[in-house]
């Protein structure tokens, strides 16, 4: 049962994924901590474990395909993915050195901030 969730989970997060760009820390991260109790410092982990694959490659296809991407989109895509590089280090660093809660905390804070500013 618990491998039928985590792949309800997946698909959820690569479904948003496809649609709005998000995924990992939308989806993924809380449904391991709700669903399965993990602490934020472990949830934010294995969620980078599920996104080392090429998660996105159909959706990038089919975006390609259809004449949504173009060439300078995907030279942004690559150049943010060197930023995302380097910022899942530090990132990872500074989450390590926050407790839990405080983790979990800040993140329910980014979430409120972002949703406040796409309903203004």
């Amino acid at each position: 049962m618990q491998f039928f969730y985590l792949i309800a989970i997946g698909a959820a997060a690569g479904m948003l994924s496809g649609m709005f760009g998000v995924g990992g820390g939308i989806i993924i991260v809380p449904a391991l901590a709700l669903l399965f109790g993990m602490d934020q410092q472990n949830a934010s982990a294995t969620s980078l474990v599920a996104l080392l694959l090429p998660v996105g490659l159909l959706g990038v296809f089919e975006y390609y395909r259809s004449g949504k991407l173009s060439g300078e989109h995907i030279w942004f895509g690559l150049a943010i993915a060197i930023g995302l590089f380097c910022g899942a280090f530090f990132g990872a660093k500074i989450a390590l050195a926050m407790s839990s809660e405080m983790l979990r905390r800040a993140f329910a804070v980014f979430l409120v901030i972002v949703a406040i500013r796409l309903w203004l």
